[in-house]
């Protein structure tokens, strides 16, 4: 049993895959305190993960409370079942991954105490030297229950991820892969297909490069990143990509065309409807007097969460925080959402019509 310094004992954790995320998953843990052991395939990488003092030992741990499995996408879901199938290991051990994509590995892997995540953070720094214990501050990450998610489990977890400063937003698994093919996945490939075009021209006149300043690097940066992690990450969200790049390409053909035919009001008002929208986008800090804190009396029975959080994303609401207040005296607890304060009341009918009580106070 390791101890802290101040004498009690030190949380343990396991991190599978010392890579950018895992590595900075570790370090953040243990600048609070944690004991963290690490696997690795790359047994190179593995002994680098431990002469920097990313993690304390090299090895499983069966008796860590929590496990990060940040291997690539189309390996997790084996590593999540591995792992669980483990003898010895902690039997209330919480489950999570890190990969972009969710659907797949969350049907694969299928067990109350595994819950899909993804920490939406990254770097242009690739592999263990770019690891950041800062790197979650402000992120957004993930997490995708089910039907089937422990809910102490769940609120275990969400603990931890919110203890290293990210903010958790709750998902279906299908929804996450839906609207992340929008957001991330499909401006990656868009910013390396403009930065190959760029290239390409380059070819021909050297001075092409040399003019790409503020804005094509802007656009361009993400294209920067591991791309090693791409193929993983098409295959399995190509769907949802395909339909998402198919949109994209009708807009840029209708923009062409208005270019083309030199239709300058046209181009004008989509440029200001984006100009509109990108200035409307959320900042990463809400103010507390915007948001309502949401109670609703809940069974601790598997579902609750699942149906609760579908509603929310059915409605377009976000779930800004989460939290579980159990009872002693029983199976139940209140559950309790931070949501918008303009989304509080609407969230609450909609869970009024699945037999729930609710009650909202708004913050600060």
């Amino acid at each position: 049993m390791t101890s802290r310094s101040d004498g009690g004992p030190r949380r343990r954790a396991l991190v599978v895959g010392t890579g950018l995320i895992g590595g900075s998953i570790a370090l953040s843990l243990r600048r609070r305190g944690w004991h963290v052991s690490g696997l690795d395939a790359d047994g190179d990488r593995l002994a680098e993960a431990v002469r920097a003092g990313v993690i304390d030992r090299a090895g499983d741990d069966l008796d860590a409370e929590i496990v990060f499995v940040a291997t690539p996408a189309t390996a997790a879901a084996a590593e999540v079942r591995r792992l669980l199938a483990t003898p010895g290991r902690r039997e209330d051990a919480v489950l999570t991954d890190v990969s972009g994509v969710k659907t797949a590995i969350v049907q694969e892997a299928d067990h109350p105490r595994f819950i899909g995540g993804h920490p939406m953070a990254g770097s242009e720094q690739i592999g263990l030297s770019g690891a950041d214990p800062d790197l979650f501050q402000g992120a957004l990450w993930v997490l995708t229950p089910t039907s089937a998610t422990d809910l102490h489990a769940f609120t275990r977890l969400q603990d931890v991820v919110t203890a290293l400063g990210a903010d958790v937003l709750v998902l279906s698994p299908h929804d996450h892969d839906r609207l992340v093919a929008v957001v991330s996945h499909v401006p990656h490939l868009v910013a390396a297909t403009l930065m190959n075009a760029a290239a390409l021209g380059a070819e021909q006149d050297g001075a092409l490069l040399r003019l790409a300043a503020g804005g094509f690097r802007d656009m361009t940066r993400v294209a920067a990143g591991h791309p090693g992690i791409w193929p993983d990450i098409c295959a399995e969200n190509a769907a949802p990509i395909v339909r998402a790049l198919g949109a994209l390409i009708e807009e840029l053909t209708a923009m062409r065309d208005r270019v083309a035919g030199q239709d300058r009001q046209s181009i004008l008002d989509v440029l200001q409807r984006a100009s509109l929208a990108r200035r409307n986008l959320p900042a990463r800090s809400v103010r507390p007097d915007y948001l309502s804190e949401l109670r609703i009396p809940v069974h601790d029975r598997p579902g609750v969460l699942a149906e609760i959080t579908s509603l929310a994303a059915d409605a377009g609401i976000s779930i800004l925080n989460f939290e579980i207040a159990h009872s002693v005296e029983g199976p139940q607890g209140i559950l309790i959402l931070v949501v918008d304060r303009a989304d509080a009341e609407r969230l609450g009918r909609a869970v009024e019509t699945k037999g729930y009580r609710w009650h909202a106070e708004n913050l600060a």
